[in-house]
């Protein structure tokens, strides 16, 4: 049975065969049968969104010509932010949520994320059964049936609701930056923040197709934080492509990663008594000093492998309402079903403004485990266990840390790369760990430089 399936949903790079219109129309029936499987004889419905790619729309309509040949009812929601997309499947009561969009990732890729009827994402079990369905579709036609569809507004629906968690104009003196990456949250993002009145300054608001997250977004914070000290502005906002993670930079332009802002979290949470099962849940790339903040709180943190999807699964186990990565997925499980780079803005803002405090001071809160990251980009993913020279240098990297730091070797989900992290008690240990690591990854891995 053919891999269609990574880390967050399906990714490729747009006009291969995983990622084409051929594919779209063939998973898109396998999705059919699949829906069929559930409920036999009954119709089924779908909501289905995009970013901006230039790509998006022709998968859209072969997805969607798909899902018409087994009678599924599609409502096209447009360009929007995937954790729109999931408050769509709840409000219209359907079956599946369709994001078509490659999140972080360059406008040569594009993908595909699913919700199950509950806005959650697709667990493994479920990519498996539909892998299969697929791997059992004919070759798509020549030429497909118009795709029908029905035109939704779920973009206002979620616009208003965000809307709701602050009194209008509560924000009536501040300076905002948003960097909305030229993606899905152009529009969403501005309106939201305009009610509240504060000061706009926008980067990356002219979509075109290919400029998503090109320099732009919370991949390339270095532009927020140069706006944000010359408009001298409370506080900058960065989305990635399809809006589910954020990037903040406070009044110093200092860049505020997904970790501190958990750890903000997680401390007053706790000690306003709003941190369900007094757990937070990270995943293994989360900075140890997350573990002490929360330890120091009273709290836990429950630590799970990468991915929102792998967060989300176990907040619901343990009854857990906020929890996400050092990316900047954040979710909070009152409020969504799944990450949201605006929800996770606003509940920081909250904070700031219950507290008085600046987000330097909060996060100032907090302190972190000196960590350094590389991410090399590789031909091709060789088993880690075979490559047994990076597996000695791991084993002697993590002795000379012992418990003071940790070591984390992983390819990703999502794209052709071997990451690396070292944390440690400092950043010279830390930095000399690395590049032991990189040396020996060179030596058995073909790493491509650009």
């Amino acid at each position: 049975m053919t891999k269609y399936f990574g880390t967050d949903g399906i990714r490729g790079r747009f006009g291969s065969p995983l990622m084409c219109p051929s594919f779209a129309f063939r998973l898109g029936c396998a999705l059919g049968d699949y829906l069929q499987q559930l409920r036999p004889g009954e119709r089924h419905s779908v909501v289905m969104g995009r970013d901006t790619r230039f790509s998006g729309e022709a998968l859209c309509a072969a997805l969607t010509a798909g899902l018409n040949q087994a009678q599924v009812e599609v409502y096209f929601a447009g360009v929007v932010p995937t954790p729109a997309v999931a408050k769509a499947v709840l409000d219209y009561q359907a079956d599946l949520g369709i994001a078509v969009t490659a999140s972080h990732n360059p406008s040569c890729d594009n993908g595909i994320k699913l919700f199950d009827h509950r806005a959650c994402k697709f667990e493994e079990a479920q990519e498996l059964g539909i892998e299969a369905l697929v791997d059992q579709q004919a070759d798509a036609p020549a030429e497909w049936p118009q795709p029908s569809f029905t035109k939704i507004n779920s973009e206002s629906d979620y616009v208003s609701h965000l809307q709701s968690l602050l009194a209008k104009d509560s924000l009536r003196d501040w300076d905002v930056v948003l960097d909305l990456a030229n993606g899905a949250t152009v529009h969403t993002t501005p309106a939201v923040f305009q009610r509240w009145g504060a000061r706009l300054h926008l980067l990356g608001d002219q979509p075109d197709g290919v400029n998503i997250n090109d320099g732009v977004g919370s991949e390339c914070p270095a532009q927020l934080a140069r706006a944000v000290l010359e408009r001298g502005a409370r506080i900058g906002v960065a989305h990635d492509g399809d809006g589910d993670r954020l990037v903040v930079c406070d009044e110093t332009g200092t860049i505020v990663d997904g970790d501190v802002l958990l750890a903000i979290f997680g401390r007053y949470y706790m000690a306003a008594g709003a941190l369900k099962a007094k757990a937070l849940v990270a995943t293994i790339h989360s900075n140890l000093g997350l573990d002490c903040a929360l330890r120091d709180a009273g709290g836990r943190v429950e630590r799970v492998g990468v991915g929102d999807r792998n967060v989300a699964c176990r907040m619901r186990e343990l009854g857990a309402n906020v929890g996400g990565e050092s990316s900047g997925h954040i979710i909070f499980s009152d409020y969504a079903t799944t990450g949201d780079g605006l929800l996770a803005a606003i509940k920081i803002i909250e904070l700031m403004c219950q507290t008085g405090k600046p987000l330097s001071e909060l996060r100032q809160e907090v302190t972190l485990f000196p960590q350094c990251t590389l991410n090399l980009r590789v031909a091709d993913k060789i088993p880690l266990h075979d490559l047994t020279g990076l597996q000695a240098a791991i084993q002697e990297v993590e002795a000379a840390l012992g418990e003071e730091g940790r070591v984390l070797v992983r390819y990703s989900g999502t794209e052709p790369k071997l990451r690396l992290l070292v944390e440690g008690p400092t950043l010279f240990e830390v930095e000399q760990a690395l590049k032991s690591l990189e040396i020996a990854a060179r030596q058995e891995l073909s790493v491509i430089d650009s």
